[in-house]
């Protein structure tokens, strides 16, 4: 059979080439899916700052916490950690005395921002410069290459680049902010790496005494050890030793390439939110095309029902037949999936700088590229190629040969038994899914899963459904078509009479349009209701921000003005938890923010629905609605929570509020946020005047802004961290929406082509019996555009059950933020497709004179 397979696939090439469009999309984006997991499973990069110490000792980047899956059973779920965990200094006498340790060097840094002017100068990649202490400048490559070390408390060393970028030379005088106004030292030399590159990441160093003057909060604190080891000691034997004496304590060792990631903690974030991208993405790819591949297979073989019919006739088997259409199917999958796997790479490199362009990788983010990923791809495509024909050939497999030619010449005229009881079986699913969401009506995260559930439920009901509903849908339209005249009458017949080609004509149409638009509206009434929530929740009537943040030192300072009644400054972060989804526990990551607990009550209203909000404290946590459900917790339970750095916190939970979407999920004492920051600084302050002298006020801001570079005033709290961040989540599920959406449209266009290539024959008795081109013409485009209309119809009518439940859980009521540039984008992107997929092959089929058209094989 693998013989008259690859015949057919070359005799019939044409009849393949929607199959294989679709193959070759769905393995590009696999694959490309697959280059990004594997980059973020393998991403590293070699150590700069620690690459003379053979062994690194710095905190743990990662936080492992014990959950329960539905069925009871105990494992580990671990989440990255946001912030630069730190070490207690005092480690240092566990470390070195460990058998083959020589020496033991604390490594201290700082976030800075250096002052030129009235701009703040960036380092290498966009970001801020690092503070080092000078006795640390041993454990990497850097060395002297012009003046001396520093000394006292008022000189430092630059790295060459960083020095270039703010035009400085040896002996000028820098300012550098970090908690207050910019503090004035004098460079005191350059260094350089030692085969003189350009670091990664912008650095300077400093004396003891001066790094207390730039990080003064820190205390007995360090951000990593360096560990040199006896000559002839092994560093592995050496770094396992040293792992067992901090075992408990939240240390990690690394060695080799592995200090690397001690040193660039942006890698290890990057590389989660890498791997939960390409999970989710290729994930729903490869579900939309298993269920694309199933359809666009199925009409394909439909259209073979004559040659199916023949071969049967003449003695073929069913399990034959069967063996045949998969093989065409897997040699089609194989070819398209090789191709296919160098589109993924343009994918890859297109994706990778959108990522970086919205801080979810480092902006000097490069893909792994590996054979893995490819190999799984192609099996991947091929798999599905198989299964798609495995489902398409059942039914032409069973036709008995003394059935094979009636079946072959016209479609049943009625839905089979299993379709109907199928049917029946996933929409009573949905309606149980339907009424479990609204069940869980205050929980956001289990709202957006169960509502993506619930429209490929819908979805899948209507493409087993789709001869029945393209009958009555018809039926309804019936009347409008006759209307038109002859043409439309004769569109309403064909589509009537053709029900199941209809069908899969409209199934691609309804899964782009209702996955498409829970995915894009989902975004639009979470963004739109956050904005809501920040308009109608802030009370302060300014706010100073910056882009790299505020020093700390600036809210005390905006307190202290004449008018101002209370100001705050918002530390931004994020905590891990427990969160239970429907029976399911999983450690969350949770967005957080610090304020002042005598200033919040001034400065903003999260419109607290239990509890006391003015109770917050350094021991206490306030919890929005949806973290409050995520984590099972409420007024004066016990929240066990993981801050920022991996720092366990256990504190009561004072008050639940319902603006957390539009702040964070849960709300700390600013202080006690703030230490366990790696910047340590503030994203804003939030000032309160009193009435009457809010312009006074506002003089008296712009002022003091002006003593810190790059700090604006502003007359209304802009976007912050927490919007921002939706926004970037909001354009990966766009990016999402945007393959779907051209996967299916591929889709659309290759069914609409291959429904009327298949009426050839049609078309020419037509022409014989007295209809004319425009005639033929018209009745198609009727057909089309009925075909578009039930398929947006039906679409738009599947997407309302899972954004009502989106809505529920957002704004508290049915109707969802829907905008109407964003219907007809969707609906007519789609529309316009149906459209032409079947129009174009029209006009070609018409050209070719009837009598010769009339008399071609189908």
């Amino acid at each position: 059979m693998l013989r008259i397979a690859l015949a057919t696939l070359r005799a019939r090439g044409g009849a393949f080439a929607a199959t294989f469009a679709a193959l070759l999309v769905g393995a590009a984006v696999i694959s490309a899916c697959g280059v990004l997991l594997e980059s973020g499973l393998r991403s590293a990069l070699p150590p700069e700052r620690y690459e003379k110490a053979p062994v690194i000792v710095a905190g743990r980047h990662s936080v492992d916490l014990d959950v329960k899956s539905a069925d009871g059973s105990d494992y580990r779920s671990s989440r990255p950690l946001p912030e630069r965990p730190r070490l207690d200094a005092a480690l240092v006498r566990d470390i070195a005395a460990v058998d083959g340790v020589a020496s033991v060097v604390p490594d201290r840094r700082a976030t800075v921002r250096l002052v030129a002017g009235h701009r703040t100068v960036t380092g290498a990649n966009g970001a801020a410069p690092q503070a080092h202490t000078w006795s640390s400048r041993v454990l990497g490559g850097f060395r002297l290459v012009e003046g001396h070390g520093p000394q006292g408390s008022r000189q430092v060393v630059l790295d060459a680049d960083l020095a270039a970028r703010a035009g400085l030379r040896t002996g000028d005088g820098v300012r550098l902010m970090t908690s207050s106004t910019p503090l004035t030292f004098e460079v005191s030399g350059l260094v350089a790496l030692d085969d003189r590159r350009t670091p990664r990441q912008s650095v300077l160093f400093a004396p003891a005494a001066a790094m207390q003057r730039l990080a003064p909060r820190s205390g007995g604190a360090v951000d990593a050890f360096g560990v040199f080891t006896e000559p002839g000691a092994p560093a592995s034997a050496v770094a396992s030793g040293v792992e067992r004496a901090l075992a408990g304590h939240r240390a990690a060792v690394y060695t080799g390439d592995g200090r690397g990631e001690a040193e660039f903690t942006d890698i290890a974030v990057g590389a989660a939110n890498l791997v939960e991208l390409a999970t989710a993405i290729g994930g729903n790819v490869l579900l939309v095309a298993v269920f694309v591949l199933c359809a666009t297979t199925s009409l394909a073989v439909r259209h073979r029902r004559r040659e199916m019919a023949l071969l049967r006739a003449v003695g073929t088997t069913p399990g034959q037949l069967h063996r045949m259409i998969t093989a065409e199917s897997a040699a089609a999958g194989l070819v398209a999936g090789v191709l296919g796997c160098p589109l993924g790479v343009g994918v890859v490199y297109w994706l990778s700088g959108q990522f970086a362009g919205r801080g979810l990788v480092p902006p000097d983010f490069r893909p792994v590229v590996g054979p893995l990923p490819f190999l799984a791809a192609v099996g991947a495509t091929v798999l599905t190629a198989v299964a798609a024909a495995f489902v398409a050939a059942r039914r032409a497999a069973r036709v008995r040969p003394t059935e094979a030619l009636r079946e072959a010449s016209a479609e049943p005229a009625r839905l089979g038994r299993g379709r109907l009881v199928t049917g029946g079986v996933l929409l009573a699913l949905a309606v149980s899914v339907l009424g479990l969401g609204l069940g869980h009506r205050t929980d956001f995260l289990t709202l957006v899963g169960l509502a993506n559930s619930l429209v490929l439920l819908l979805v899948i009901t209507a493409a087993v459904l789709g001869p029945l509903i393209s009958r009555a849908a018809v039926a309804l339209l019936t009347p409008l078509l006759v209307r038109t005249g002859v043409t439309g009458w004769l569109a309403a017949a064909n589509s009537r009479a053709r029900a199941a080609r209809t069908a899969a004509a409209v199934t691609p149409l309804v899964l782009a349009v209702s996955f498409a638009a829970t995915v894009v509206f989902t975004q639009t009434t979470q963004l739109s209701r956050a904005a809501d929530e920040v308009r109608s929740g802030t009370v302060a009537d300014h706010v100073l921000t910056s882009p790299a943040g505020v020093p700390t030192g600036l809210a005390e300072r905006a307190a202290g003005l004449p008018g101002v009644t209370a100001a705050t400054g918002v530390v931004r972060s994020k905590a891990i938890g427990v969160g239970s989804l429907l029976g399911t526990e999983e450690a969350v990551s949770l967005s957080a923010q610090g304020l002042k607990p005598s200033a919040l009550a001034a400065t903003v209203d999260l419109d607290a629905r239990e509890g006391d909000l003015s109770a917050l404290a350094p021991d206490t946590v306030a919890l929005s609605s949806t973290a409050a459900s995520w984590l099972g917790l409420g007024v004066g339970d016990r929240a066990q929570l993981r801050l920022g750095d991996g720092t366990p916190f256990t504190g009561e939970v004072i008050a639940v509020y319902d603006r957390g979407l539009g702040f964070a999920d849960l709300t700390f004492d600013h202080d006690l946020l703030l230490a366990h920051t790696t910047a340590g600084v503030d994203q804003s302050v939030l000032i309160r005047s009193a009435a009457g002298a809010v312009d006074d006020t506002a003089r008296e801001l712009a002022a003091l802004a002006r003593a810190y570079p790059g700090t604006a005033l502003r007359g209304a709290l802009a976007v912050d961290a927490q919007v921002a961040e939706q926004r970037a989540m909001a354009w990966v599920n766009y990016v999402v929406v945007g393959v779907i959406i051209a996967y299916t449209a591929l889709t659309v266009v290759n069914t609409q082509a291959m429904n009327t290539a298949s009426r050839r024959r049609e078309f020419a008795l037509l022409r014989l019996t007295g209809s004319s081109r425009s005639q033929v013409r018209r009745m198609v485009r009727w057909e089309s555009l009925t075909v578009a209309a039930v398929g947006g119809v039906l679409g738009a009518l599947l997407s309302v059950p899972p954004l009502a439940l989106v809505a529920l859980a957002l704004t508290g009521g049915p109707a969802p933020t829907m905008p109407v540039l964003g219907w007809l984008a969707i609906v007519g992107s789609t529309a316009l497709l149906a459209v032409a997929g079947a129009m174009l092959p029209t006009r070609l089929m018409l050209r070719a004179r009837p009598v010769d058209a009339v008399g071609r094989k189908e």
